[in-house]
């Protein structure tokens, strides 16, 4: 369930008949009622269920607890509003030794999301490169680009997020471990 509110909360809320305000929020009652309507039965206390032990925090309710939206990685536009945070000195990104040419002729770039997606550890970071297969671990020096104007904001998921990492900040292993 989980993948599937990520895709209708993130990518395609138009494929269950949904729209996102501009903070990326949608009714709860809306979301089951929509869901409902496409087959897929999902009462409040699953929901509840999902949003709870979701081992990614991907998803959160607003403070009235009548809304819901995915906490980041949207590719639809939303303005997750943010404040601006000072990251770890080092923070780390996970992906494999295919799209290294890439990386170190253009740095991070957002693709098809709104932003590059950080870790705080290297751990966390190896799961994600792990996605896609062997993961390759990069360090972004954080605290250079901080000093060089960069911004970066925390999701509520711990998740950092930064508009793109220039390849200067980043150190690229020459192995895939």
């Amino acid at each position: 369930m989980s993948k599937r509110l990520s895709l209708y909360l993130r990518h395609a809320p138009e494929r269950i008949g949904i729209q996102l305000d501009e903070g990326g929020w949608v009714e709860v009652d809306v979301l089951l009622a929509a869901l409902a309507g496409k087959g897929i039965a999902l009462t409040r206390a699953q929901l509840n269920e999902v949003v709870v032990t979701n081992d990614k925090r991907r998803f959160a309710f607003d403070h009235t607890g009548t809304r819901i939206r995915a906490n980041q990685g949207h590719s639809v536009a939303v303005e997750l509003d943010l404040p601006v945070r000072v990251p770890p000195a080092l923070l780390y990104h996970g992906t494999v030794a295919a799209f290294l040419p890439t990386i170190r002729e253009s740095g991070l770039l957002p693709m098809k999301r709104h932003d590059v997606h950080l870790s705080a550890t290297v751990g966390t970071a190896r799961t994600v490169g792990s996605r896609r297969g062997e993961p390759v671990v990069l360090t972004v020096d954080a605290a250079a680009m901080t000093r060089e104007g960069h911004e970066f904001r925390l999701s509520a998921n711990g998740v950092w997020l930064a508009r793109e990492v220039p390849p200067r900040f980043l150190s690229i292993p020459t192995s895939s471990g």
